[in-house]
């Protein structure tokens, strides 16, 4: 009797190690496909993350590797938020790598995957330390990238996840090339993808927004995004404030004739017009005195650069020399005007008190966007300026995304 009773306890106990097993493979198992998505890459520590391997992915928007983000990047209201590196493509055609960040809600993804909003930031620097993906507690470029982190915090809390690209040369090897649409636009793309390949769960379905630079790069996106990434589905576009006619913004220089941040604005825009013309020469187009302060872009913020003993103490109309042949320049920026034909409804929002970007400027973008066939609601803010236009939008955004793109939350 006691011999059969030690047999049953002894098969009792089998059955239950056996139970507990299973369940506990069961739970890595998902837990590994829910964080890591497919075969996900652990990046190095440190600045190395940025220096992509030798051997990358030749499709542009395939995820090289991933970590845990640091300092300021991890959102409040996200289950984790992972720094990453992608690949895309420069307007050259040349292959690279991106860096940026992705947020994942918290909770149980709906059918079909999580939504995602692709965010683009505005302008923070074009040196590799004013990348949001590298933002943290006293940055350098702190304050222009944290201002958004409420409206980033209500996406995720909606039930989107939030991919934030640090644009192509900004983080990584290579110059940035601010202000060109191509470049811009392909990153704020491909990291949709990339997000794909971090989390099963992230549905193919997305959104696309940005702020001022990321204005521009939300339109860029948006017009290129049937042919760049066929293989999504682009709900809509938030533009705040987008930069715009930068040309005729150019030919207005000579008339500002005080000191002013426009300077360091000025000069990055020319440094990342070389990136895609060698006919755009800054030592021909540049006066003396812009050409001793011109490679602070490359070490320095834009809050460093606006500063009084850097280019911000340069008055506009003093930055262009006598007699230079400013044709390759202009019409280069004529070419990143961001006047796209895209087949999702686009919602512009713009304050009527931006000394940034003026409202004029977004009246003449929003005619040229109706004229080109988009499905435009252009909103205007009267006494809001540059910085404040997200947080004055909230609740058009919000309804623009959860009619575009609902998450059922």
């Amino acid at each position: 009797m006691i011999l059969q009773l030690n047999r049953v306890q002894m098969l009792l106990a089998a059955m239950a190690i056996a139970i507990v097993s299973i369940f506990v493979v069961s739970t890595l198992s998902a837990g590994i496909a829910d964080a890591k998505g497919k075969n996900v890459r652990k990046g190095p520590s440190g600045l190395a993350f940025y220096k992509p391997p030798k051997k990358t992915p030749k499709q542009h928007g395939k995820l090289i590797w991933a970590r845990n983000a640091g300092g300021l990047v991890p959102l409040e209201s996200a289950r984790v938020t992972k720094n990453v590196l992608y690949t895309s493509k420069t307007p050259l055609g040349k292959r690279t790598a991106v860096s940026g960040s992705i947020s994942i809600p918290k909770g149980k993804a709906p059918k079909g995957g999580w939504p995602v909003v692709s965010y683009a930031h505005g302008t923070t620097g074009i040196a590799d330390k004013c990348a949001p993906s590298r933002n943290k507690v006293g940055g350098p470029a702190e304050s222009y990238i944290s201002y958004t982190d409420p409206q980033l915090n209500s996406w995720l809390d909606a039930g989107y996840a939030v991919a934030r690209t640090d644009y192509q040369g900004l983080g990584t090897p290579g110059t940035h090339a601010f202000l060109i649409g191509k470049a811009s636009g392909r990153s704020v793309l491909d990291i949709v993808r990339a997000a794909r390949d971090l989390s099963p769960k992230i549905s193919k379905r997305y959104l696309i927004a940005g702020h001022s630079q990321g204005g521009h790069a939300a339109l860029f996106a948006a017009g290129m995004a049937s042919k760049w990434t066929p293989d999504l589905k682009l709900r809509g576009t938030v533009a705040y404030a987008p930069a715009s006619h930068m040309r005729l913004q150019a030919a207005s220089l000579p008339i500002l004739t005080s000191p002013s941040s426009l300077s360091a604005l000025a000069s990055m825009i020319v440094k990342g017009a070389t990136v895609v013309s060698s006919d755009v020469k800054p030592n021909e187009l540049l006066n003396d005195p812009v050409l001793a302060l011109y490679p602070q872009t490359g070490t320095e913020c834009l809050a460093r650069l606006s500063q009084p003993d850097s280019l911000g103490g340069i008055a506009p109309s003093d930055l262009i020399r006598d007699g230079a042949d400013t044709d390759p320049f202009f019409d280069l920026l004529d070419q990143q005007n961001p006047d796209v034909a895209t087949s999702a409804p686009i919602l512009l929002a713009q304050g009527e008190a931006d000394t940034t970007t003026f409202k004029f400027l977004t009246d003449i973008l929003n005619s040229e966007l109706v004229d080109l066939g988009d499905n435009v609601d252009y909103q205007t803010y009267p006494g809001v300026d540059h910085g404040s236009i997200l947080f004055a939008a909230e609740n058009e955004v919000s309804a623009f995304f959860e009619q575009r793109l609902p998450t059922g939350r």
